[in-house]
């Protein structure tokens, strides 16, 4: 079973990476095309959640076939491996890229997490445990994650910092990243200063839990008729998320950065509402005129993903000019020929979306040639 409607959510937010990526790098943006300075929640930080919560409804799918009467083989266990792997080496290769000149790779100096790399482990532990897990202990291993994580992180004290501080470096995450992770390789910017991460390895917990609901997602719509109480029980199911998560938000903040268990819950709503519109527009009443773009960005999205964030290295690394003041490219681009007309809030995001309307130029160019390009 293939659902185009999951195709088209994946293009929805791979669409959205590259917009809010793009306008990102600019000083000035439109607010919701930046991440909340901490706590809080923008659209652009129900980016990366929706991703992670995709994957989830996918690996439903291409695990479900498995069973305590068909246990999955060695070969399944390496595709996994072998998977998560690719992932993380990519996410390598793009913090390294460029990192001291072209071409070069700084290993004594490497950021080890990253986006790529929260994706492939929590894609790797996400897997075993619905491959291992009766359906009853994924759902304890699930809530259990996210209610450890709030306790342990609100009531276990951070030496010269104390318990429930959740500070860029003095909440425990950070505290535990900076025990197993060098120090040159934690990440330096958006205030961190290389005292923690925004993907670091605790943090990463309950990002499992965002697979996981995706997966439970799949699970539920597998079983389900196509019509629109399927549709309609999705809207009810991402309401209360939506109400959990505010009213957790109370106890333990709504935090990407650090990926709190509220946040989880939260966005995991946001993704409920958005696949339950999807579902019913391509499924339920097969409007598919308007899709089409997004499915063919949803089909190739990690390699969209992997040259996109290339390309803003690029430009940011090129300069044009020589002297301490040359701009980069993407400044160049960005002042001569979009702000310098538009102003610098609309410059920005109309930067943003040309590149990502190139993106799909490229995307359709690979579906019309077949080539589908998977990990």
């Amino acid at each position: 079973m293939r659902l185009t409607s999951l195709d088209v959510f994946r293009g929805l937010t791979i669409a959205g990476m590259i917009l809010v990526n793009m306008a990102g790098v600019a000083d000035d943006k439109y607010p919701p095309l930046d991440h909340a300075a901490w706590n809080g929640c923008t659209p652009t930080d129900l980016v990366f959640p929706f991703f992670l919560f995709i994957v989830g409804v996918a690996m439903n799918f291409s695990l479900s076939k498995y069973t305590p009467e068909n246990q999955p083989t060695k070969a399944v266990y390496f595709r996994i491996l072998r998977r998560a792997a690719i992932l993380f080496i990519l996410g390598l290769i793009l913090n390294g890229f460029w990192n001291k000149g072209f071409g070069t790779f700084d290993l004594s100096s490497i950021r080890l997490m990253g986006v790529l790399q929260r994706i492939s482990l929590t894609y790797l532990f996400a897997s075993l445990a619905v491959l291992n897990l009766p359906r009853k202990g994924q759902w304890i291993l699930a809530i259990g994650i996210l209610v450890g994580y709030w306790l342990t992180m609100m009531y276990v004290p951070v030496p010269d910092y104390g318990a429930g501080v959740l500070t860029r470096e003095g909440n425990l995450g950070a505290y535990i990243d900076r025990l197993i992770i060098p120090k040159a390789h934690l990440y330096k910017g958006d205030g961190f200063n290389y005292l923690g991460d925004p993907e670091g390895l605790f943090s990463t917990l309950p990002a499992i839990v965002s697979v996981l609901a995706g997966y439970f997602t799949g699970q539920w719509i597998q079983k389900k008729p196509v019509n629109s109480e399927t549709s309609m029980d999705l809207v009810l199911f991402g309401l209360c998320c939506l109400v959990i998560g505010l009213v957790w938000d109370v106890a333990f903040p709504i935090n990407k950065k650090i990926w709190t268990s509220s946040y989880v819950v939260f966005t995991t709503g946001w993704a409920l509402l958005l696949l339950a519109g999807c579902y019913e527009l391509i499924e339920v009443r097969v409007k598919k005129a308007w899709s089409k773009p997004f499915e063919v960005m949803g089909l190739n999205a990690i390699a969209l993903f992997v040259s996109s964030v290339l390309l803003i290295k690029i430009l940011v690394r090129i300069t044009v000019g020589s002297g301490e003041d040359a701009p980069s490219l993407y400044n160049w681009i960005y002042q001569n020929i979009f702000a310098s007309w538009a102003g610098n809030l609309n410059g920005s995001f109309l930067f943003a979306l040309v590149t990502v309307l190139l993106w799909w130029g490229v995307a359709l160019l690979m579906y019309q040639k077949n080539w589908l390009i998977k990990v």
